[in-house]
């Protein structure tokens, strides 16, 4: 009889087997078989907790999902109001989503999502609470913060996983100096934009429209 207790320590066993031999074989040409032998048990048992392979790499998915949820909670915890768009894009950034096995496992999640409907929904779920939560972090400071937003995820793993091409690293770096241009260049544009809008021809202010988005 197992001992009790063990069924948690079991399953997050599978699922950090499962992302390392995804990273490993870099396709989802895995069987249970590896990835019980890489956690060190017996498929049997795998097939036990979770029922088959679907189910094994869908919770491996959550648990991706799940570490990119800490990330990003992390920064905004540490961002003030103004910069939190900026929080949410560096924990897409994140040295944790940029291991090779988490690269690799983003990869086959993504080819899995294209025909198996519960990696679709969990794909959709994520790339909507980021474009919620990038275009709440934009409303206080752009007329248009959904915008905004796609363009942010439009260069961001957010919109596509993370490439598992040797200079991952460096597209990666490339891609945040991008989006951090495009974030300082869109706020000093909606700046200028306000200067121009709210002055009256004698180089006074005019008073702004109380229901204007911008005055909020």
């Amino acid at each position: 009889m197992p001992k009790l207790g063990m069924e948690p320590i079991r399953r997050d066993a599978i699922v950090k087997a499962t992302i390392a031999e995804l990273g490993s074989k870099k396709s989802l040409d895995v069987t249970v078989s590896q990835i019980a032998k890489r956690a060190g048990m017996s498929s049997a048992l795998a097939h036990h907790y979770f029922g088959g392979k679907d189910q094994i790499f869908l919770a491996a998915m959550r648990r991706i999902l799940s570490d990119f949820a800490d990330e990003a909670r992390q920064e905004l915890k540490n961002a003030v109001p103004q910069e939190r768009a900026q929080a949410i894009i560096r924990a897409c950034f994140a040295p944790s989503c940029f291991t090779p096995d988490v690269i690799a496992a983003w990869m086959t999640f993504y080819v899995l999502a294209q025909t198996n409907d519960d990696a679709l929904r969990l794909w959709q779920i994520y790339q909507a609470r980021i474009r919620s939560n990038l275009t709440h972090a934009l409303r206080p400071v752009l007329v248009d913060p959904a915008e905004a937003a796609e363009n942010m995820m439009a260069m961001s793993p957010a919109r596509h996983p993370a490439p598992s091409a040797p200079h991952s690293a460096r597209r990666k770096n490339r891609n945040w100096r991008s989006i951090t241009r495009c974030v300082s260049s869109t706020l000093c544009s909606r700046l200028k934009n306000d200067k121009t809008e709210h002055s009256d021809p004698d180089g006074g202010s005019a008073e702004r429209d109380p229901l204007s988005r911008r005055s909020r």
